[in-house]
């Protein structure tokens, strides 16, 4: 591990069959026998403050509602347990239990203080990560209730409940950084241990999920964990008419801290060119390739509020939409951004400002995905829109980061089973957005 206590020792990995087959068992619902969903649902909300997305996850016994920032490629739940952590149900992760190795754990720990949530002896350790300020500390896995609405696919339904849900004790210190209140970071990411998985074992649904993030802090989006319909007021079903392709897998870990050998946890796609007005951006496509040390390529992100671009690809993306928009005059830039506009000087469309789309194209020329104007230029006032890109400087571990805001009113399907991604492009051609959900109960 490249980040770890010198109280840690290795443990062993067990056969992979038996532990998915325990992890059934540990994990096993108490309302199963009564109802077993076909999907949950969770609201989703934007700081304003911090432009991170967060949510409430529903844990321990009583059960609290505890405000997380969404991390789409994070490993795991993780929450403070140094502050007000209560509950008759927490249960530490013992060394060489099926749990640690589930989580592939490869440290054990000890604790020199009295016993309490997040520090107990002989557990086994993860580190959690706070992505925002990448940093890591290290922290003992352990399992406690967690409760959660199920969905039809049109509105939420019954609650249900995982009484051993993995997650990792962090610290106040990890706090740092992220949205007011909020008390930890649920982490969506490829491992057996983060809510998408351990979802799905618990309640023998295919292994997906869908994010469709508000573009107002006004206004709840929504994550499905389960197969679709993800249904949309007014009835439009956004698992229909999705584009697919490849997720691809960067061997090597993107995290602030990881044990030697593990890869990334992050959602990869094969962009393999950029084309403005239908226009290809003349780029170094060498950068789009993940390499053996695990640079370069194309990840999605909601940790990034906005897509992050490698200096020279950035300065090719800025120099092609400047020179398509000539006739255009440019007004003093607002950072972070460097190109900007009076917004009079664009037309209004169904699908936001009249500027060139921007497309992002993938396995062929005929698999794209299209920016246009409501997630590609960011309004900093009301006189005037920036595009919004950020430049990532020379030699970024990523080439590209798809950030928060182009990702927003687009449903972005995560299929885990298969290994691709279905993405809609701007649902505002749908005449609808992520907002729409209804999140009136009907259980």
């Amino acid at each position: 591990m490249q980040h770890k206590s010198a109280a840690f020792r290795h443990i062993s990995t067990m056969n992979h069959f038996f532990l998915s087959s325990l992890f059934l068992v540990l994990i096993t619902t108490t309302s199963a026998a009564s109802f077993r969903p076909k999907a949950l649902v969770l609201p989703v909300s934007k700081d304003a403050a911090t432009l991170q997305y967060t949510t409430k996850i529903n844990q321990r016994t009583p059960l609290v509602p505890v405000p997380v920032t969404l991390d789409l490629g994070g490993q795991f739940l993780w929450v403070d347990c140094d502050q007000g952590y209560v509950s008759s149900t927490y249960r530490p992760a013992r060394c060489g239990s099926a749990q640690c190795s589930l989580a592939a754990s490869k440290a054990c720990g000890t604790c020199n203080s009295a016993p309490k949530p997040g520090c107990n002896n002989n557990t086994c350790g993860l580190t959690p990560d706070n992505t925002v300020t990448h940093t890591a500390t290290g922290g003992e896995l352990a399992s406690d209730v967690v409760s959660i609405q199920s969905t039809d696919g049109s509105n939420p339904g019954q609650t249900v409940t995982v009484p051993n849900f993995l997650f990792v004790c962090g610290s106040t210190s990890l706090l740092e950084g992220l949205a007011s209140g909020v008390k930890g970071m649920a982490g969506l990411g490829r491992t057996r241990i983060s809510p998408p998985s351990q979802f799905a074992s618990a309640f023998s649904f295919r292994k997906k999920f869908a994010l469709c993030l508000s573009s107002s802090s006004r206004a709840n989006g929504v994550v499905f964990f389960g197969d679709g319909p993800y249904k949309l007021l007014p009835g439009i079903d956004a698992s229909q008419s999705l584009l697919y392709t490849p997720l691809l897998i960067n061997p090597v870990s993107t995290a602030s801290a990881f044990f030697q050998g593990e890869k990334s946890s992050e959602y990869f796609i094969g962009v393999k060119s950029i084309k403005i007005n239908e226009k290809e951006v003349p780029i170094n496509k060498t950068l789009l390739t993940i390499d053996s040390k695990g640079n370069g390529g194309t990840k999605i992100s909601t940790v990034n509020p906005y897509t992050v671009l490698e200096s020279s690809i950035y300065k090719a993306v800025v120099n092609f939409f400047t020179n398509e928009l000539s006739k255009v005059k440019r007004v003093t830039a607002v950072k972070p951004f460097e190109v900007c506009y009076r917004a009079a000087d664009f037309s209004s469309t169904r699908v936001g400002p009249g500027v060139p789309a921007i497309d992002l194209v993938l396995q062929s020329e005929s698999v794209y995905w299209r920016i246009f104007g409501a997630n590609s230029m960011v309004s900093v006032s009301d006189e005037v829109l920036c595009l919004a890109v950020v430049n990532g400087g020379e030699n970024p571990r990523t080439a590209i980061v798809i950030g928060g805001y182009q990702l927003e009113d687009n449903l972005l399907q995560f299929d885990l089973a298969d290994g691709r991604l279905g993405f809609s492009s701007s649902l505002l051609f749908r005449q609808t957005t992520c907002a729409n959900f209804n999140f009136t109960s009907n259980a």
